[in-house]
């Protein structure tokens, strides 16, 4: 079976659904699939990592020019670097020798005008999305994340026919993961290490903000690690500040991020995929929104109890931050039980995981991990 997918990382887009989808191209290669990435070259991409990964990349060059958007076009469009049109005749043309049974969308920026033009090139099309706020032309939709009006969300913006996978059971998570969730140790809520993690690029570099707050805590018995990724403009600035920080290690561009988050009592970041990563291992987490996509979700697992969220972090201070952290070390009961509700959202994923994905893409008969 070939595969192709359609997915960007950028400073501006982040890492996350570049790594989403490499989960899922890592399990359909296991299953026999040759998958193929179309990716253009936005500032902070990853087709390096890709390529690294073992994958061939179709790279689409940056436009030399500011893409100007117009009132038809979705909130997201800018993020394409192109208009919608010139990007499906690229990847029509990245496409021609391929003739993949399944392209993959994985883009803010693409709706169903797009995917219509693509159409009579491919077998189906399956649509990763988080937002519903477009329609889309697709025979399989995934929506991993948490939403009050869940099961409703995607109607009127898909054909009848299209299946949807919908809640956080349905989560691209790492098979490393999926292997921790099962040994798990119970926390008891004392916070003995902290692990900072704001995604890919951390476009407003709150890393730094968030190494600065433990500062003044004066708790240098408290471990620390800080991971950053290899798209993130202010690591050696963060570097340096690990150095000189007590107790403090860096991490860039990491391969065992289950194995960061088991070690550590409290989490420190943002919302996005690696929302699923803490809550699966039951990792209680300080949160802040740094893109208002990530918002919904976000305040959804706060308000389920599993995470303290304070708000957008352009509105966050430091000492606010620090004050935080100071709670959670003051508050061992509270820490416990926000845990123990983290990990309850991700029960059932540890039982199907993504086989209901590869069952709908591949056939039930192939899709058994």
């Amino acid at each position: 079976m070939k595969v192709v997918i359609r997915a960007d990382a950028s400073l501006t887009i982040g890492s996350g659904h570049i790594m989403r989808c490499l989960t899922l191209a890592d399990a359909l290669r296991q299953h026999g699939a040759d998958v193929l990435f179309i990716c253009r070259e936005h500032p902070g991409h990853l087709i390096g990592l890709i390529e690294s990964k073992g994958y061939s990349v179709v790279c689409l060059q940056f436009p030399t020019i500011e893409c100007e958007t117009t009132l038809d076009d979705v909130a997201h469009a800018a993020w394409l670097g192109v208009s919608w049109l010139r990007d499906s005749v690229d990847t029509i043309d990245a496409i021609k020798e391929t003739q993949p049974e399944w392209l993959i969308v994985d883009h803010y920026a693409i709706d169903h005008r797009w995917e219509r033009k693509l159409l009579p090139h491919v077998g189906k099309i399956m649509v990763i999305d988080d937002l519903a706020d477009r329609a889309h032309e697709c025979s399989l939709l995934l929506d991993q994340n948490l939403y009050e009006n869940m099961e409703s969300r995607y109607i009127g913006l898909v054909p009848d026919h299209c299946v949807r996978l919908l809640g956080p059971r349905h989560a691209l998570l790492r098979p490393e993961f999926m292997k921790a969730a099962k040994n798990v140790r119970k926390r008891d809520g004392s916070v003995n290490r902290i692990l900072i993690f704001f995604g890919g690029s951390d476009p407003g570099n709150e890393t730094t903000k968030a190494l600065e707050a433990i500062s003044l805590l004066r708790r240098p018995d408290i471990a620390v690690d800080v991971v950053v990724g290899g798209a993130n403009p202010c690591r050696e600035e963060v570097k340096t500040l690990c150095v000189l920080a007590p107790n403090t290690t860096y991490h860039c561009q990491v391969g065992n991020m289950a194995e960061l988050m088991m070690a550590a009592d409290l989490a420190i970041g943002a919302g996005g995929s690696t929302t699923w990563e803490r809550c699966l291992v039951g990792l209680p987490s300080i949160t802040m929104m740094i893109a208002e996509n990530q918002a919904l979700t976000t305040e959804m697992v706060a308000k389920s109890g599993a995470s303290k969220l304070l708000g957008y972090s352009t509105n966050v201070s430091t000492e606010q931050l620090a004050n935080s952290i100071q709670w959670a070390i003051n508050n061992s009961l509270r820490l416990k039980e926000m845990s123990d509700k983290a990990a309850r959202i991700m029960e059932s994923t540890i039982f199907t995981g993504i086989s209901p994905l590869l069952a709908a893409i591949l056939g039930e008969e192939n899709a058994h991990t």
